[in-house]
């Protein structure tokens, strides 16, 4: 199963998004926080998504779930301090972070491959709330 982590620039809405998401989820289903700056401050952290892909790692691969454009230079970073074997099953997903998120463990929940679970959560882009 895809395992999925969260990157925030705030551990609090990382962690929300982590619970909402944990509702559609299966009980050994990986899905990782990785918000906030190691003093709690906001912002995001290259070695703590770094850890949080290799807590979150599954034979089947790893979607990274970011919500600013300086989490995803952070999660590049990150990517670049992995074993290249490591990097390899590991998608960035361009998508909204909630939606995404949710789709992103229903999607894996059933067995999805790496690359069905990325898109998945970038469908969410296309996602209507309101008709």
């Amino acid at each position: 199963m895809v395992g999925i982590v969260i990157v925030s620039h705030s551990a609090k809405v990382a962690e929300g998004i982590r619970e909402l998401a944990q509702q559609m989820a299966k009980p050994e289903q990986k899905i990782i926080a990785a918000g906030g700056m190691a003093d709690g401050s906001i912002g995001t952290d290259a070695m703590r998504v770094s850890e949080a892909i290799e807590e979150a790692m599954t034979e089947a691969g790893v979607v990274v779930m970011v919500d600013l454009g300086s989490a995803v230079l952070s999660t590049d970073t990150a990517l670049e301090i992995l074993d290249e074997s490591l990097r390899a099953r590991v998608r960035i997903a361009d998508a909204p972070i909630l939606e995404g998120t949710i789709g992103a463990v229903v999607e894996a929940s059933v067995g999805s491959s790496l690359e069905q679970v990325l898109a998945t959560a970038e469908g969410a882009r296309e996602m209507r709330k309101c008709l």
